[in-house]
């Protein structure tokens, strides 16, 4: 129906009922609301695409029921699995990324009574954005649960100290999943990283102890194919989706993404 918009000029022999208003200009360090949902249903995709100089600078949140705080708060670049704002492509169930930097979230998300998507532009420049939210409208089982997403970084992990994945979550709930990006700033093997789950009073020992971060993500001995190196790949569950390196193995600044 728009007859203004990002895309006016190039529909201007089109007019109204065309691509007019295919995209929103989000200020700098402004917050643009991208669904305000009322009612109960489930989200079921949403598709969004920006410049990859963006994809760290720009928040994604999301609010269930009204709450202001956020159930989802996390980068947007992090949220589709490319960390690194250097597209890869991510073939997974829940999330898939494809060429050049379509971003798309198939993880349901149940509300009973209201929904709120909104994104925050924390850089200094203008941000333009692609995107539609789908869902539905319909009862909500009562054992349905809240998607929720936390996000934190570490910038310079001290030799031998803990990255914390996921804290302070209380009551009854399913892990879904971990995205990992993850930079090495000295040469030589980059560590096992074992992921530990602590659930439900756990104190000193976990429940689950994994045996190493290649391990947990579904590969083995170091992702290290022989006469390859390290070698990304991408399924329905999980993945090495991501390896910006100066050369095969071993060497600094290599840098993983993981879903």
């Amino acid at each position: 129906m728009a007859t203004e918009g990002t895309g006016a000029e190039s529909a201007r022999d089109l007019g109204q009922g065309w691509k007019v208003s295919p995209s929103i200009k989000i200020q700098p360090r402004a917050l643009a609301t991208l669904a305000d949902i009322r009612g109960a249903g489930a989200i079921q995709h949403i598709w969004l695409t920006t410049h990859t100089r963006h994809w760290r600078q720009l928040v994604l949140r999301l609010h269930w029921e009204g709450d202001e705080r956020p159930a989802v708060e996390v980068p947007v670049g992090d949220f589709f699995c490319n960390g690194w704002g250097e597209f890869s492509q991510v073939g997974s169930l829940p999330v898939a990324v494809n060429p050049n930097g379509g971003f798309n979230s198939y993880w349901e998300m149940p509300f009973r009574r209201a929904a709120r998507l909104t994104i925050e532009n924390v850089a200094d420049e203008e941000v333009v954005l692609y995107y539609q939210v789908d869902y539905v409208v319909t009862e909500v089982p009562d054992d349905a649960a809240y998607f929720h997403a936390q996000w934190r970084r570490n910038r310079s992990l001290p030799y031998k100290e803990v990255h914390t994945l996921l804290d302070d979550v209380q009551g009854s709930g399913q892990y879904v999943g971990t995205y990992l990006a993850w930079g090495v700033n000295s040469s030589g093997w980059w560590g096992e990283g074992e992921i530990k789950f602590y659930l439900d009073g756990d104190d000193e020992f976990p429940t689950i102890c994994g045996t190493g971060t290649e391990d947990y993500f579904g590969g083995a001995w170091n992702f290290d194919v022989p006469g390859q190196g390290y070698t990304p790949y991408t399924t329905p569950f999980l993945g090495l989706n991501q390896v910006l390196r100066p050369d095969g193995l071993y060497r600094s600044q290599q840098r993983f993404g993981m879903h």
